[in-house]
């Protein structure tokens, strides 16, 4: 997932960190044997950092001075397709915040955000870019989440069944609770696979990676990673291997063009800037043309998921429903933040460089060394380099940029500087890279510094990481919109760093782009220097 609320469903896991689940291939145990490894790097950036930055915002001295929240929408059609414009060509997302930032001497104003017209015909948002006004976007007491997922428009539900899925309801109504409770039970009931069917896809992963690398020169990532992400939800969650299936490799592609037709609005795929805006920006694409995928799709989840489509139904959700939210929790939501983190989150780990490498190789062949050769949820807790190396890419480029909320009643906002008043009903939107990367919140904001979360100040810093539609300092519930399968989300980029630096000593990428998240091609994969 992700340009807006798209949250990455969370299922709250119960992983007790005590529970030893030890590796396991071909259902037998796996042991990894650890021997000192060597750095292959001469010249090498200081990535990692001293002195922890501090811990807390600015302690407030003063009541701030109330402000009128500055920007207007422009003209009917012609203020939000301008606006459109700017967003995603003339100035690009960054720099279309930046100036208006600058040019309102506020983190706190009005525009429009995309599609606009003839999608969506009310893009007026009031946007929150600082780490103190932007949290108001969980408050689900402040704010309604209701057909906001997506934004300022909500794609067709021809796309998921009929349904509104989970990621579109507000808490306030019944289903709510019922179909996040469903996915609790889904993490839940699957805890003890995830750890040994993550070790077997990514093994095969790193596989296909050298042999690419060995006749090519270098091996593309992403769609490989696609591949090892569909197959270990599919073998973790729901027990089935999809190449022993009528699925067979396809479950990837027929996810990206079912995403393609929900996220379209929002999307840059290189086309021709007239073109592309015409035909990706302005007019929905038919559903009917993703039909026949998406019922493969379906077809797939509904025939593998009869034990969670049972306790569905003690819930009172019927079959049918609950096999749409759970293709939506595990196709959109959990492939679509592996499909986006997993490559971003390497891009600033190779480009930090041979040092860090070197670290976090040392610190998690040592655990795992004195573990038994066990990789488990216990020792991982052990690993305060690896752990702050996951929080802070998850920090400096969240996979879900952007939530939106719309105001229950009249409140007051406050950014760092002033005060603003809201009226019910106006939709607040904020773009999360500006909120966690607060100049006032974190020192060295811009920069990927991986050590920031080790000791007491680092993890004090914690509760102002918000990837998951909330702090990371919380816990996802019923009765809140954070990403249920937030524990999830952490535990497999944990598992990513475990299984990458058990295997490598280092490597080398280049990055290029992509409509969702970076394109990383690898160079180099150093093997560990047994």
């Amino acid at each position: 997932m992700a340009s807006t609320s798209l949250s990455l469903p969370s299922l709250k896991l119960q992983f007790p960190s005590h529970t030893s689940s030890s590796y396991r291939k071909n259902s037998s145990s796996h042991r990894v044997s650890i021997r000192p490894i060597q750095a292959s790097v001469s010249e090498i950036p200081p990535y990692i950092s001293s002195p922890s930055p501090s811990s807390s915002p600015p302690v407030k001295q003063a009541k701030l001075p109330a402000r009128k929240v500055p920007g207007d929408y422009g003209l009917p059609l012609v203020g939000p397709w301008k606006d459109r414009l700017d967003y995603f060509y003339n100035q690009g997302k960054n720099e279309y915040f930046k100036s208006r930032i600058q040019k309102h001497q506020s983190t706190v104003f009005r525009t429009n955000m995309p599609p606009g017209p003839f999608i969506s015909f009310n893009p007026n948002v009031v946007v929150l870019l600082d780490g103190k006004s932007f949290p108001i976007l969980f408050d689900v007491s402040k704010v309604e989440k209701k057909d906001l997922f997506t934004g300022t428009f909500m794609p067709s539900t021809d796309l998921t069944g009929g349904y509104r899925v989970l990621s579109y309801l507000d808490p306030s109504e019944p289903n709510h609770a019922k179909l996040k409770k469903l996915m609790f039970y889904l993490l839940s009931s699957r805890r003890n696979e995830v750890i040994p069917e993550f070790h077997n896809s990514y093994s095969e992963l790193f596989e296909t990676l050298e042999n690419e690398l060995s006749t090519k020169g270098k091996a593309g990532l992403n769609a490989a990673n696609d591949q090892a992400a569909f197959n270990f939800l599919a073998r973790s969650l729901y027990g089935i291997n999809p190449q022993d299936t009528e699925l067979g490799t396809d479950g990837p592609k027929l996810i990206g063009k079912w995403v393609l037709f929900q996220l379209h609005p929002l999307l840059i795929l290189g086309l021709p800037k007239v073109l592309e805006d015409l035909v990706m920006h302005t007019f929905r694409l038919p559903p009917a043309l993703v039909k026949k995928d998406y019922q493969r799709l379906y077809n797939f989840f509904y025939e593998n998921s009869t034990s969670v489509l049972d306790e569905a139904e003690k819930i009172g959700i019927s079959r049918e429903e609950a096999c749409h939210n759970l293709l939506f929790a595990t196709c959109f939501n959990s492939f679509g933040g592996i499909k986006i983190f997993f490559p971003n989150m390497l891009k600033w780990i190779g480009r930090a460089g041979a040092k860090l490498h070197s670290q976090l190789a040392q610190e998690i062949r040592s655990v795992i060394s004195s573990n038994s050769g066990k990789v488990t949820m216990a020792a991982m807790e052990k690993m305060p380099l690896m752990k702050s190396v996951v929080y802070e890419s998850l920090r400096i480029e969240p996979p879900v940029a952007s939530q939106y909320g719309r105001a229950k009643h009249d409140m007051v906002i406050e950014s760092h500087d002033a005060s603003f008043e809201i009226k019910e009903g106006e939709l607040l939107y904020g773009f999360q890279p500006f909120a966690t990367k607060d100049p006032k919140i974190f020192d060295r904001s811009e920069e990927f510094v991986a050590d920031r979360f080790i000791g007491e100040e680092g993890e004090k810093l914690l509760k102002h990481v918000l990837w998951s539609n909330g702090s990371e300092t919380e816990n996802p519930s019923i009765n809140n919109k954070q990403c249920a399968g937030k524990d999830f989300v952490v535990l497999v980029s944990r598992l990513l760093l475990v299984e990458l630096f058990l295997r490598y000593d280092s490597f080398e990428i280049e990055v290029g782009a992509s409509p969702l998240g970076a394109a990383i091609t690898l160079t180099s994969l150093r093997r560990a220097s047994f």
